[in-house]
């Protein structure tokens, strides 16, 4: 454990942000798992709804630097080719 004043609040914050990336990035994958739990299950109005919800998180996720951008893009077009596939 740090003795300095500021190292303290330094461990303080760094476990408050872990805890909030954490939070966001669990978010972002129980999203996507209802996205493609929905595509098994041939459900297209709630896929594409659910689709629309995954790409927002996956976005905010992308916004805080938890996931870089190219991934953020293969994720959501992985999730949209699936989608679209139910409707062909």
């Amino acid at each position: 454990m740090p003795n300095i004043k500021s190292a303290i609040k330094r461990v303080r914050t760094n476990e408050d942000r872990r805890a909030q990336n954490a939070s966001v990035k669990s978010a972002m994958r129980s999203a996507i798992k209802k996205v493609e739990a929905l595509v098994v299950n041939n459900d297209v109005e709630n896929a594409q709804a659910a689709l629309k919800e995954a790409a927002k998180r996956i976005d905010k996720a992308t916004q805080s630097g938890l996931i870089q951008k190219n991934t953020a893009a293969r994720y959501k077009s992985r999730l949209a080719k699936q989608v679209n596939g139910l409707t062909a």
